[in-house]
């Protein structure tokens, strides 16, 4: 009896997919606070690659961990990935993170570099950093900052400028980029680390996609550095093979020349070609990176927030 009952319960355990049989059902790409078009653009090459659906499953609010959630508790065969962005590497920094990147996920690819820029509403009388902190310290507290939440790369960028220019912008959270960009492009904030009229990139060096605006570390913030990507994380235990997959064919993606294009249309550059272990070496450097600004800012700080648009 107990020889029948051990090979009954060792009959009912899933079957391991083989990366062979890969992908054996639809794909689910499950994105959080941040814009899901760069997802799309993927899942439309894998869906033409494989054969098999690949459905782009938006999961804003809580600054990415409902989307963490939903793919750290995930059967970890490789049909559900998470769009990950700086907001779960700032997350980790920040500890407010519900999750383990290192632990709960494996690094599977880097599909992009994004360019982050420091924008305002038009009826803002400001063309430049300079002229932005000039007004800021003239109304201090009247102008407002949005972020897609507390947590997120707007937020730290809102309280690094105020930190290090010496000034009282007031930070507005909303729900996720989308409702943000909305906020300020309505007038209802007047900053945002995003899209409307540019002020100046927080990447190194300028912006091969918006080359006019200076760096703010030209704009005398030598310390204002905060560059950004999109890749994918699979749940922990996923099989090496694959991650390698599904790294091989993201990467075939991201060099198809229509593509590259498409993803240049919405603001992300082709990144260098990054193995899974390479990809886990990025995210913890990032990790790092943030920490020291978490930390330039003050944890506390940045862990103040006020409720959610």
């Amino acid at each position: 009896m107990t020889t029948i009952a051990v090979a009954l319960a060792a009959s009912l355990l899933p079957v391991p997919v083989r990366a062979q049989d890969f992908p054996s059902r639809p794909i689910r790409l499950v994105v959080g606070p941040s814009p899901d078009v760069f997802s799309r653009i993927i899942a439309e090459h894998l869906q033409q690659a494989w054969g098999q659906p690949v459905v782009v499953e938006p999961r804003p609010g809580a600054g990415g961990k409902l989307a963490a959630a939903a793919v750290a508790g995930a059967e970890p065969d490789g049909h559900t990935l998470l769009f990950a962005t700086p907001t779960y590497t700032l997350n980790a920094a920040m500890k407010l993170a519900s999750y383990d990147l290192v632990k709960e996920f494996e690094p599977v690819s880097i599909i992009g570099l994004i360019s982050y820029a420091l924008v305002v509403h038009p009826s803002v009388p400001a063309r430049s950093v300079a002229e932005l902190v000039a007004l800021a310290k003239a109304r201090p507290g009247a102008l407002n900052c949005a972020s897609a939440g507390i947590g997120t790369v707007p937020h730290l960028a809102c309280e690094t400028l105020n930190k290090s220019a010496g000034v009282n912008v007031v930070h507005v959270p909303y729900r996720d980029v989308n409702a943000a960009m909305m906020g300020t492009v309505g007038g209802t904030v007047e900053i945002l680390s995003g899209t409307v009229r540019g002020l100046a990139v927080t990447t190194a060096q300028r912006s091969t996609l918006l080359q006019d605006l200076p760096t703010m570390v030209e704009s005398g913030y030598p310390n204002f550095v905060m560059p950004g990507w999109g890749g994918f994380l699979a749940p922990a235990h996923t099989p090496k093979e694959i991650v390698q997959k599904l790294n091989a064919e993201m990467r075939r993606a991201v060099l198809k020349p229509d593509v590259q294009q498409r993803l240049l249309t919405v603001g992300m550059e082709t990144p260098p070609a990054y193995a899974p272990a390479q990809v886990g070496e990025f995210i913890g450097n990032d990790v790092a990176r943030w920490t020291q600004l978490v930390e330039a800012v003050g944890l506390e700080k940045l862990r103040e927030g006020s409720t959610a648009q």
